[in-house]
């Protein structure tokens, strides 16, 4: 019973975090590819799917969004800043965009 909800809230965030790219892709759409660090080719098929199909890409077990540092030295950079609120984001920006684009999924297994 655990399991299945753990693979609920998986399936949740799933659905959340497609339509928030959605709606980050239609309200500014470079900076929600600059975010995501998606290519053209992926946000074109993100902005283009139905909700049919963000709710049968949302239902499986793995988590579709993951964290943009695969190095544990950003995220300790990051907690452990002493810069001003401010300045803190603007470094976890920079952090963040030198993190090379990966794309989570291809258009064939999105179209399933």
């Amino acid at each position: 019973m655990h399991v299945d909800s753990l693979l609920g809230d998986i399936q949740d965030t799933n659905l959340s975090y497609l339509l928030l790219v959605q709606r980050l892709l239609n309200e500014d759409r470079a900076t929600a590819m600059f975010r995501l660090k998606l290519t053209e080719s992926m946000a074109d098929l993100l902005a283009s799917l139905s909700v049919k199909q963000l709710g049968q890409l949302s239902r499986t077990n793995q988590l579709l969004c993951r964290l943009c540092f695969d190095d544990p030295e950003q995220l300790v950079k990051l907690i452990h800043d002493p810069r001003d609120q401010g300045l803190g984001q603007t470094h976890a920006a920079l952090l963040m965009a030198s993190v090379p684009t990966v794309t989570q999924f291809t258009a064939t297994s999105a179209g399933r």
